[in-house]
């Protein structure tokens, strides 16, 4: 069981540990002098459970299922998972080949309200894709909720620019 700590106190030990100075191209193919290493927070129970707690706040109202983006929101959303209770979804990059060749893994979607976990979004470039596969499926996608906002401006995705965008953090509260 880890010890409740404040929002700031977690901003601080989540950029002390996953700050990275350096030069860093990003998913969106913007590079970057600062990286945040998400795997260094997330694989961290110190850590990720009170980010759990946080995240759990956030959650838009009537959301049935909770689905974390491949790969990063995956440990993310199973925390999350465990803190609300809530089903926990997996949305694959692409549908599988094999098996159930599904996108979404994990629970029925079709008809439900969803809710995306992620772990840093820029632009959101890997949110629009989860979108348009969540869509096909027939789901009712309330928001994202993500780790840390890196992008510029007042968060938003590009290619899903109606969907709501609801971080923990911002750049800003981690520099």
């Amino acid at each position: 069981m880890t010890q409740a700590i404040s929002h700031a106190e977690l901003a601080r030990q989540i950029a002390d540990i996953a700050t990275l100075e350096g030069a860093f191209t990003l998913r969106s193919g913007q590079v970057s002098s600062r990286y945040f290493d998400k795997y260094r927070f997330e694989g961290d129970p110190k850590l990720l459970q009170p980010l759990a707690k946080e995240m759990a706040k956030l959650l838009p109202a009537g959301t049935e299922i909770i689905a974390g983006l491949e790969l990063g929101g995956v440990p993310l959303v199973t925390a999350l998972s465990i803190e609300t209770g809530l089903p926990a979804a997996f949305i694959r990059k692409e549908a599988k080949t094999y098996g159930t060749c599904r996108a979404i893994e994990g629970q029925d979607v079709v008809g439900k309200k969803v809710t995306f976990i992620e772990d840093v979004i820029t632009t959101g470039g890997a949110v629009a894709d989860a979108y348009g596969l969540a869509k096909q499926e027939d789901a009712n996608v309330l928001g994202v909720i993500c780790a840390i906002w890196r992008g510029e401006g007042d968060p938003a995705i590009a290619n899903a620019p109606t969907l709501p965008v609801y971080p923990v953090f911002t750049r800003a509260d981690l520099e």
